[in-house]
């Protein structure tokens, strides 16, 4: 008998027993991935909230990539009608000091139907959460959402481990895909606070393109406008709503003394033309911004995925992508298993260049936003106008930014 025919009695005598902590959308993509992919898997999600929380409602904006499109509509839980399809990205550089120049990566330039996508955070939980539920009333002897049971602690066991979620079970992997904010977070192996904090609400924009999405780098960090579905808030065809990300330094926060009308001005100055004009500024909230990372994903049968491996400045906006990437290769992992050894040290060393390409392009850009150097946002826009000017390298980072770095 061979090794891989004795893996397979193996597999068919012990199907997998999964728990996922945390129910977001990085933890339920992962259970709809292992219900669909890994067919006599044994799946339990816990969560601490409530049986009776209406996620729907949690106003929070998601940037994300055509590769996470994609996963979420394999597994049957893409909500379209509420996402709005990113068409067009455009990054530039804001004067003064520097070279006002600019690089624009569009779909029709990719022969794909859109970049990414920008929805709420609400509105794709909902869906995913509606999905696994489907499942799991399809398939209750193998499938579980166990709301409103918080994990206090994970024990490694002898080849398991150990949920304590009140009653103690033993499992024969667990996947942390709980994250919370920078702020909120215990330090991981790999901590730095960048001193800045991002300011994120809703605009109004009049004018510019609809699926455009800007990203402008100004002298005091990013400014990033990302475009919203059209047609709610009473908003008219000549009015686009924008979701905007825009990083300050905290210890010198130039928006925190002004109000409305003045922070509409100073945005208006800041942003390009081709973003339009900002008409309307919704409420304001401030989160302090930082790079938090463990070194490895796996420690013993533990993995931890998105926001519970790594988070990230938001400047790059790859953040869940990433953690669904983590996923996708975790459940790709665990096809072939047992035994698990192996295919632990897969996914450890098949999400390496991905992970730390990202995490280390996203460290270089948050931290550059604080050194000032002479001739730095010259150089920055010297950058972007030769990327724009070379067409296979602005297809390279399109294809980076749609699916990761390969």
């Amino acid at each position: 008998m061979t090794s891989h025919h004795r893996r397979n009695v193996t597999s068919t005598s012990n199907p997998l027993r999964l728990a996922v902590v945390g129910a977001g959308p990085a933890g339920l993509g992962l259970a709809l991935l292992a219900a669909q992919r890994l067919p006599r898997s044994q799946v339990s999600v816990f969560d601490a909230r409530a049986t009776d929380q209406d996620v729907s409602l949690d106003p929070r904006t998601l940037a994300l990539s055509l590769g996470s499109v994609q996963l979420l509509q394999r597994v049957g839980a893409w909500p379209r009608a509420a996402a709005q399809p990113i068409t067009e990205v455009h990054v530039s550089q804001a004067p003064p000091g520097g070279l006002d120049a600019a690089v624009t990566i569009r779909a029709d330039d990719e022969a794909v139907p859109m970049l990414g996508a920008v929805l709420r955070y609400g509105a794709l939980t909902a869906r995913l959460q509606q999905a696994f539920l489907d499942r799991c009333a399809a398939e209750p002897a193998r499938l579980s959402l166990r709301l409103g049971t918080p994990v206090s602690a994970l024990k490694q066991a002898a080849d398991e481990v150990e949920v304590d979620a009140g009653i103690a079970e033993r499992f024969d992997l667990a996947v942390v895909a709980e994250g919370g904010v920078f702020a909120e977070q215990a330090r991981k192996a790999l901590a730095h606070d960048y001193g800045q904090v991002a300011w994120v609400g809703e605009t109004a924009l009049d004018g510019g393109t609809p699926g455009l999405a800007v990203e402008r780098f100004t002298v005091n960090g990013p400014l990033a406008l990302l475009p919203l579905p059209t047609g709610a808030s009473g908003s008219t065809p000549a009015v686009r709503r924008a979701a905007l990300v825009w990083c300050v330094p905290a210890a010198d926060d130039p928006v925190a003394p002004l109000d409305d009308a003045q922070r509409m001005a100073l945005l208006n100055s800041l942003l390009p033309a081709v973003a339009g004009r900002v008409v309307h500024l919704g409420a304001l909230k401030r989160f302090a911004l930082g790079l938090n990372a463990e070194r490895t994903l796996v420690h013993g049968r533990t993995v931890r995925i998105g926001n519970a491996a790594q988070t990230l400045h938001p400047v790059a906006g790859q953040g869940l992508n990433l953690g669904l990437r983590d996923a996708y290769a975790l459940v790709d992992a665990l096809r072939d298993a047992p035994p698990f050894a192996p295919a632990l040290r897969r996914i450890e060393w098949s999400r390496a260049p991905d992970r730390w390409t990202t995490i280390a392009a996203t460290d270089f850009l948050a931290r550059s936003f604080t050194w000032r150097w002479p001739g730095l946002s010259l150089l920055r826009g010297g950058a972007l106008a030769a990327l724009d000017a070379v067409a296979p390298a602005k297809s390279r980072l399109a294809r980076q930014m749609m699916f990761g770095w390969r």
